[in-house]
């Protein structure tokens, strides 16, 4: 297996706050990666830095072997926690943009995803219901042959029904020699599709590994484990 993404002594501050301190990881290609931990522990830092939105305090981070930056936009796709696109366009425009931006961009694939939902693509984005301008976010990014998937708590505040497709996405349309790294809380609705997860705290990493050790060695699901952990 390729590594995709490494950390070392990862630190990022905001005056006396250390967001990331000291931290180190390891992501190999072709993995569905949870990255977990409680509000405040580093995730969207770390996640904002990989794609080259944040400059690191100190350390170093490598995506396929590069330092973040115009070369490595072509490698990762990423999913933010808020809307970044334009209300007022539609849904057909946002994706010719998406064509027209990402050389890896598979229209026919986004526009074949958004049709199976049932949404109209001449539809503009403020029009459109919470769960489903949601989805659309997603089927752009998935749409990409990307080789590093980040996806920033991506089913969140959306409906079961919602949370199903969006997996079910995320499962059936990421390259299987890329790795998709998912941030979220809600990991009992995504545990069944994850190979590992790293749980970090206080800005460092405390736990990676793989869902099956952690099941075999705890006795206990990934969700039970995260609240034995970081139980108050």
């Amino acid at each position: 297996m390729v590594e995709l993404l490494r950390c070392d002594n990862l630190c990022k501050d905001y005056g006396s706050v250390k967001a990331l301190n000291q931290l180190s990881l390891s992501v190999a290609s072709g993995k569905i990666i949870g990255l977990l931990g409680p509000n405040g522990a580093g995730k969207t830092t770390l996640i904002k830095i990989v794609n080259g939105l944040l400059q690191p305090s100190f350390g170093t981070v490598l995506i396929d072997g590069e330092q973040p930056g115009v070369d490595t936009k072509k490698l990762v796709s990423y999913l933010p926690d808020v809307n970044y696109l334009n209300n007022w366009m539609t849904v057909e425009q946002i994706v010719m943009m998406f064509a027209d931006f990402y050389e890896d961009f598979r229209a026919d694939l986004a526009f074949e995803m958004i049709s199976r939902l049932g949404i109209d693509r001449k539809q503009r984005l403020k029009s459109l219901s919470k769960g489903n301008k949601e989805k659309v976010c997603l089927i752009l990014v998935m749409s990409r042959s990307a080789k590093l998937y980040v996806l920033d708590e991506p089913i969140a505040g959306v409906d079961p029904a919602t949370r199903d497709y969006i997996i079910s996405t995320i499962i059936n349309n990421y390259n299987p020699e890329a790795s998709v790294l998912i941030s979220t809380h809600l990991i009992s609705d995504i545990e069944s599709v994850l190979d590992e997860v790293i749980f970090i705290k206080n800005g460092g990493i405390v736990l990676h590994d793989t869902v099956d050790h952690i099941r075999e060695v705890h006795n206990m699901s990934v969700d039970d484990l995260f609240r034995e952990v970081f139980k108050w």
